[in-house]
């Protein structure tokens, strides 16, 4: 797409066939990339159920921002001078919320809120424009103008509350704006997403949080001056983070993120869904793995909860796995791809039964890990030869 200074917005999912991410949406994610890496860093300093919780609340918060953008731009994306300033201002705002995540000086549950709150009301502005300038959406856009436009006052007004009301009032801000979208199911029909491109944006994110777990082995061996061991559990972490990209990607299909005027069809809601828990698990095993490999050469910096992080994160991401491929079966007779799902949960039985033997150290637990994970590379080739049809 050439660019051009002034495009006004139009529905893409219509009238193109086939699309791929843009350059523009491209570089908005790296700025996750950092965001994501920055929570990781509060993950490793505390693994604690505390933290863990304060992890994924925060996460899904990040990946709220970057689905609502997501979702605009695969139905009205023009990359013009307009849009591109919009993006960047998000950008700024997302900057802004990654420096509060830190564990520095920068921690501030005050900054996470002004740039919230500035990011969702970007995301208004954007579609107050679409609603202007795209007739057919005029319906979506005023759902959402309305909805997202009532979170965006509680948004806003978390910035003058204080701790700890303000989580408060960000989970009502939240609610606001997850129940939205049911509420335009009916318009949402009538405006599509895209089964080329929405699916590809996933898969994209995907491979951030698989980046991360990449940088985690990478900073993990800076910390152990190149112990053999340390260096083995290494090598043998990126081969689970090759495992989960192998058995995620193999089975990538999209086509389902459209309702056609289904309101009761439970797929594309589930399929979206299920990807927050699986790419949470994704960037929370890089952790675990990171913890590892500094515990291979330091077991007494081993504890139970590390060990605990990595099994739950391996399970909770082939079990999303696996409810995202139910949510892509096309029809009841896939028995490909319901083999596929039976071999994910039983990798989550498998990875369960090792988290059981606390004896294990931690070079041999992310080998045993792997093993499931490879495990599971190798079942899906075995029922793929098998039943060549799919």
């Amino acid at each position: 797409m050439r660019f051009a200074p002034i495009r006004p917005p139009r529905l893409r999912t219509l009238d193109e066939s086939e699309r791929s991410a843009t350059w523009l949406e491209l570089f908005y994610d790296l700025v996750f990339v950092a965001a994501v890496a920055v929570l990781g860093g509060r993950l490793l300093d505390d693994s604690s159920w505390e933290g863990i919780i304060s992890y994924s609340g925060y996460f899904f918060l990040l990946w709220w921002l970057w689905a609502s953008h997501t979702f605009y731009a695969d139905r009205f994306d023009t990359d013009d001078f307009v849009y591109r300033n919009f993006a960047a201002a998000q950008i700024v705002a997302i900057v802004v919320i990654a420096a509060s995540l830190s564990t520095g000086e920068s921690a501030s549950t005050l900054a996470f809120a002004i740039g919230y709150a500035a990011a969702r009301l970007i995301l208004l502005a954007l579609y107050a424009r679409a609603y202007r300038h795209v007739e057919s959406a005029r319906a979506l856009c005023r759902g959402y103008l309305k909805g997202f436009g009532i979170a965006a006052v509680f948004w806003v007004a978390a910035i003058f509350v204080p701790e700890p009301a303000r989580f408060w009032v960000w989970a009502i801000a939240l609610a606001i704006d997850l129940a939205t979208p049911y509420m335009v199911r009916r318009e949402q029909a009538r405006v599509p997403l895209d089964v080329s491109h929405l699916p590809e944006r996933f898969g994209l994110f995907t491979i951030l949080v698989l980046g991360e777990s990449i940088a985690a082995a990478i900073v993990g061996l800076g910390h152990v001056n190149w112990d053999i061991t340390a260096t083995i559990t290494a090598i043998v972490g990126v081969a689970i983070a090759t495992s989960l990209w192998w058995i995620y990607f193999d089975n990538l299909d999209g086509f389902n993120v459209r309702r056609r005027g289904d309101e009761k069809n439970w797929r594309p809601t589930v399929w979206i869904y299920m990807h927050v828990p699986l790419a949470a698990s994704i960037a929370v095993a890089g952790v675990g793995v990171e913890q590892a490999i500094v515990a291979s050469a330091h077991p007494e910096a081993w504890h139970d909860s590390e060990r605990w992080l990595l099994i739950g994160a391996i399970g909770v991401a082939l079990f999303s796995m696996a409810l995202i491929l139910e949510a892509s079966r096309r029809a009841e007779g896939d028995h490909v791809r319901g083999a596929i799902i039976r071999g994910r949960l039983v990798g989550v039985a498998a990875v369960a039964v090792v988290g059981l033997f606390e004896g294990f150290g931690p070079t041999l637990l992310v080998i045993l890990v792997a093993a499931v994970t490879l495990g599971q590379v190798v079942s899906d080739l075995v029922i793929m030869n098998v039943s060549p049809g799919r």
